[in-house]
C-alpha cells in the first residue's frame, strides 16, 4: 500500500502502449524534467477533468488553423454575397433602361427575383451541386462529355 502521509508517494506504472511511451518521453523532453516527473504531471491533467494541451499539441493547433480560416473564409463570402447581390440589383434595376424602372411594381419584382436567386443557389449549396449540375438530368451517366 502506497503512502498517503509523505511529500511523495513512489508508484511504478508499467506501459504496454509504445504509442503511450513516447508521448510520455515527448513530454519529458518538452518539460526538461524527469520521465517519473512527466508521468506524474499526465496523471494529475488525466484526473482533472479539463486537461491542459501540451504545447506541441498538433490537433490543437489544427484546430486554431482550421477555427481561424473558417472565420477569415465566412468573412470573405459574406463580402462576396453582398457584392453578387449588388451586382444582380444594378443588373436587374439598369438592364431595360426605362422609367418603368422607378414603378415601386417593378422594384418589388426585382427584389423577388434576387431573393429566388438567393434561395435557389442555397438550395443548390445545401444539395451540394453547382449551377451546372442542376441543369443536367438526374440520371447517373457512364461518362460526361463536358
Amino acid at each position: 500500500m502506497p503512502r498517503t502521509n509523505g511529500a511523495a508517494a513512489r508508484v511504478q506504472v508499467y506501459l504496454s502502449d509504445p504509442k503511450i511511451a513516447r508521448a510520455l518521453e515527448r513530454e519529458a523532453r518538452a518539460g526538461h524534467m524527469p520521465l517519473s516527473q512527466a508521468a506524474g504531471r499526465a496523471i494529475t491533467r488525466g484526473l482533472m477533468g479539463s486537461p491542459r494541451a501540451d504545447p506541441e499539441d498538433r490537433m490543437l493547433a489544427l484546430d486554431r488553423s482550421l477555427r481561424d480560416h473558417m472565420k477569415a473564409t465566412g468573412r470573405d463570402m459574406q463580402i462576396v454575397q453582398e457584392l453578387l447581390i449588388e451586382v444582380a440589383r444594378a443588373f436587374f434595376l439598369r438592364l431595360p433602361d426605362a422609367l418603368v424602372d422607378q414603378d415601386p411594381t417593378v422594384q418589388a419584382a426585382v427584389e423577388q427575383r434576387i431573393e429566388r436567386l438567393l434561395d435557389a443557389t442555397a438550395a443548390r449549396i445545401v444539395a451540394g451541386r453547382t449551377a451546372r449540375e442542376a441543369e443536367r438530368p438526374a440520371e447517373p451517366r457512364s461518362f460526361d462529355p463536358d
